[in-house]
């Protein structure tokens, strides 16, 4: 058993020429790439193996992000299956004074493989906090939704 704390992840950029799309906002691809590094780097951290991204859940774009913005990037485990992790990444783009606002949140499920690539069991999650219950709660009810969209064919 771990606990959340154990493989919380948080990463932080500087938006050059190169992360921005042609309407001078953050790439909607390079965020996307920013959030399965750092879901994976959390995966990775707590279940000690080797992981493969199943799925992410969203990508809305709440605020945008602009060229010299500082973004930062929050990763925790918020639900374990017996081989998958459901990890939050919050995204925030942090002003000059160190206030952030949320830029987006994406839910993804990785799952621990072997070098065969063949699924292994994960350790469990200790959640503590009132925040950390609430998270694994809706992170049951974030898997049976995925089951019963994998069903239908998504």
């Amino acid at each position: 058993m771990k606990h959340v704390e154990d493989s919380l992840t948080e990463q932080t950029y500087l938006l050059m020429h190169r992360h921005i799309n042609g309407y001078g906002r953050l790439f909607g691809g390079q965020l996307l790439m920013w959030i399965d590094e750092l879901a994976g780097i959390v995966a990775t951290r707590h279940s000690e193996s080797r992981i493969t991204t199943a799925s992410i859940d969203n990508l809305n774009f709440k605020k945008a992000a602009f060229l010299n913005d500082t973004v930062v990037l929050i990763g925790k485990i918020t639900h374990v299956g017996r081989s998958s992790m459901e990890v939050r990444v919050d995204t925030y783009v942090e002003t000059l004074d160190g206030m952030r606002h949320v830029i987006n949140r994406a839910y993804v499920v990785m799952v621990a493989i072997d070098e065969e690539g063949k699924a292994v069991p994960v350790p469990g999650l200790i959640v503590e906090t009132e925040s950390e219950k609430a998270e694994w709660e809706a992170g049951e009810k974030r898997y049976q939704l995925r089951k019963q969209r994998r069903l239908e064919g998504f």
